[in-house]
């Protein structure tokens, strides 16, 4: 198959790029390089330096002529969308519409996006959340992410496009950016090698539901499958609060940090988890990395990327 990959130089697009390329399909990557990287482009896949919001994307599209769009990226730092709501929804809505609008033109099957199983639900009212669970996002990034899954309901039925939307919980590992305000994992970590301060925002007691990328490309392989349609959540199931992830960090590290904490922000909700069970039941998929042993590996990676 021929599928597109958009934000492929970035941390979780480049991982599935990678696993594409393996199963031996032929992969386009279109990633604009605000956060992605090139040393993490993989070198058979055909890249395009671009921005999904620039018009002249038909023209990729029209020249490739894909199977499958798998549309990774986005803007991703909820607490950008809270100071900029503007700013995200130009990435987010418009840049995805751009994508969706391409696609539909130049014969795409299927549309595989990387929606967000924490910010979409806010405030949980069942834990973990499932898919049929009140969406009541409490960021502007929240939102977009349930938009773009209306508008490939409507590609969908008015146009015939296929979609999966896959659900994240909070993906860590190998290759995150550790220079945003998004993932603390990588954050913590990166600070914690370089003798900086990690701050803790809040009381620390915030739970989230952490997802190793590993696990996240194998559901992203799942839904090349053409019975594979609709929304699914890809988490774990467990949730962790931010103070043990910095303790265990800490441990990882060798790291002889305090525990600081700072002001909370705004736009993020208090306990995040939600369950995999739709697509277990469906595909037999299942979080094979528990928390402690991927924190682990994904230490030893920046241990060899900072320090080396």
């Amino acid at each position: 198959m021929k599928i597109l990959v958009t934000g492929g130089a970035g941390f979780i697009g480049s991982h599935i790029v990678d696993k594409y390329v393996e199963l031996g399909n032929d992969v386009v990557v279109i990633d604009n390089l605000s956060t992605g990287r090139i040393q993490n482009l993989n070198p058979k896949a055909k890249f395009y330096q671009m921005d999904i919001a620039d018009e002249k994307i038909i023209e990729i599209f029209a020249r490739e002529k894909f199977d499958i769009v798998n549309h990774q990226a986005a803007q991703i730092d909820v607490r950008i969308s809270v100071n900029d709501p503007t700013f995200d929804a130009k990435t987010n809505i418009i840049g995805s519409l751009n994508v969706y609008e391409s696609a539909k033109k130049t014969g795409v099957k299927k549309i595989i996006f990387a929606s967000s199983g924490g910010a979409i639900y806010g405030e949980q009212v069942n834990f973990p959340a499932i898919e049929t669970d009140p969406t009541e996002p409490l960021s502007p990034y929240g939102i977009t992410k349930l938009v773009n899954e209306k508008y490939l309901n409507y590609y969908r039925l008015v146009h015939n496009i296929d979609f999966v939307a896959l659900r994240y919980a909070n993906v860590y590992g190998p290759r995150q950016n550790f220079m945003g305000e998004a993932g603390v994992v990588a954050i913590f970590i990166y600070k914690m090698l370089t003798n900086a301060q990690p701050i803790i925002n809040g009381d620390g007691f915030n739970t989230r539901d952490y997802i190793y990328i590993s696990d996240v490309v194998e559901a992203n392989v799942i839904a090349l499958k053409e019975n594979c349609s609709g929304i699914f959540n890809i988490g774990t199931g467990i949730e962790h609060n931010v103070n043990y992830v910095f303790n265990k960090l800490k441990e990882l590290t060798g790291s002889n940090c305090s525990e600081l904490h700072g002001e909370p922000k705004a736009g993020e909700q208090r306990r995040s988890v939600i369950s995999y069970q739709k697509i277990q039941n469906a595909f037999g998929w299942i979080p094979k990395v528990d928390f402690e042993t991927g924190l682990a590996m994904t230490v030893e990676y920046f241990k060899k990327f900072i320090l080396e």
